[in-house]
Order: C-alpha cells, then sequence, then structure tokens
C-alpha cells in the first residue's frame, strides 16, 4: 500500500527506450595544472645558476557547451560520445629563489595560460533502475582534447594534443518537457601536455630560464554539466 502510494505520474515514461538520445549540454569546470620542477638550471649568462619554481596557484573556472550522443546498449548501460568545447585558462607563478627585487623579495613572474580545448568524450553509463522521475548513474570514459589556442611567446605552451580519463556521477531528472541530467566528473590527464621544445622558440632570452623550470605538466578539471535532452 505503502509502495503505491510512493509512485508518481511518469513524465516522458518511454524517453530511455529509444535506441538513440540527443541534447545539448552547458556547464562550468574548474582546471588546473600539475607540475614538476627541474630545481636548479644552469643558464650560460652573466646570472650563472637559476633556482625557478613554478606552480599553477589556483583552480581557475571556464565555462563549457557542447552536444550530445547517446546509444542504449541495455536497460543500464549506454555509451555516450559529447563533443564539447571548454574555454578558460590557467594562471602560472613563478619564482626565481636566486633573485630578488627592490623590496628583498624573490621575483616573481606570471602567466595567463588562455586556452580553449575541443574535446570528444567516450563514457560509459551506467544507470539504476528509474524511479518515478529521477534515475541516478555512474560514468566513466576517455576523453581525447585539442587545445585550439597557440601562444608563440608564452613563457609556458602546452601541447595540442592530449587525452584525459574521467569518472563522475549524475542523475536523470524527468520533467514534463524533456529530460535534465546534472553531472559531475573529474577529469585526470595521462599524459605529459608540457611543450617542451617551446622554450628555443623564445625570442625573449631573460624567458627561457622561467619557461625550463620545468620539465613535465599535467592537466586536471572538474565538470559540472547539464545536459537537456
Amino acid at each position: 500500500m505503502m509502495a503505491q502510494q510512493d509512485r508518481r505520474v511518469q513524465n516522458k515514461p518511454y524517453i530511455d527506450l529509444r535506441p538513440m538520445h540527443f541534447g545539448i549540454l552547458v556547464g562550468a569546470h574548474l582546471q588546473d595544472l600539475e607540475f614538476e620542477n627541474v630545481g636548479m638550471q644552469t643558464i650560460t649568462d652573466e646570472n650563472g645558476n637559476e633556482l625557478i619554481v613554478c606552480d599553477a596557484d589556483r583552480w581557475s573556472p571556464g565555462f563549457s557547451v557542447g552536444v550530445l550522443g547517446e546509444m542504449r546498449l541495455h536497460d543500464n548501460f549506454s555509451l555516450r560520445v559529447a563533443p564539447t568545447m571548454h574555454f578558460g585558462a590557467k594562471h602560472l607563478t613563478f619564482i626565481d629563489l636566486q633573485n630578488n627585487d627592490v623590496l628583498g623579495k624573490p621575483v616573481r613572474q606570471t602567466q595567463d595560460l588562455k586556452n580553449t580545448y575541443f574535446s570528444l568524450p567516450i563514457d560509459i553509463k551506467f544507470a539504476a533502475p528509474r524511479w518515478n522521475n529521477h534515475r541516478p548513474y555512474l560514468m566513466a570514459g576517455i576523453n581525447p582534447m585539442i587545445n585550439m589556442t597557440k601562444g608563440d611567446q608564452d613563457i609556458i605552451r602546452l601541447n595540442h594534443f592530449s587525452t584525459m580519463v574521467e569518472v563522475g556521477l549524475g542523475c536523470d531528472f524527468y520533467l514534463p518537457f524533456f529530460k535534465l541530467i546534472p553531472e559531475l566528473k573529474f577529469c585526470f590527464g595521462l599524459s605529459n601536455v608540457l611543450d617542451k621544445d617551446h622554450v628555443n622558440e623564445l625570442r625573449d632570452a631573460n624567458l627561457k630560464a622561467f619557461a625550463g623550470s620545468v620539465s613535465s605538466a599535467q592537466s586536471k578539471m572538474i565538470v559540472l554539466t547539464f545536459y537537456f535532452e
């Protein structure tokens, strides 16, 4: 008797039975870089040795837009492809521990590393049975990305291609006229995204010590997405 009372009228009851689903997505994200610093460098100029450390000193916000295609594999499993554009930037701080400014503090250099990513995530989605007008799920997949921003004279430059692994969770909400799907996912880079050859292309010799202060960089993102089907 109580179970019957908990049941409600289902909105769009047959939407999950379609072999293909299509929609759009909008969202926000935070992105970060984790650097491996090289330590002491030998510089072939009057400065001799340099000790410079680099850090992405905060998670930087951005926004995302894209489209969604989802193929039903089973009552609980589906394959999802969601081409997405991510717009954002990373804030980098370089600290020269060998040289001080007029205030006696280590010399600092900053860079706003702007980036526009085109990503093509391919995910497997595992959904629980639908209850009334909601259906929670878990997802995991692989996310190839193309960095479409090119900063020739930036201190740090990233490779054009990278790949991330992503895991997350969300919930389908069945509304009277469409399905709303909020999702939170965590993305971790699988490769070194640092363009190591970029330091040799810099025209400003003063920036080469800063550019050469790191040997690798790993990307990380936290993405909050709203899908509309």
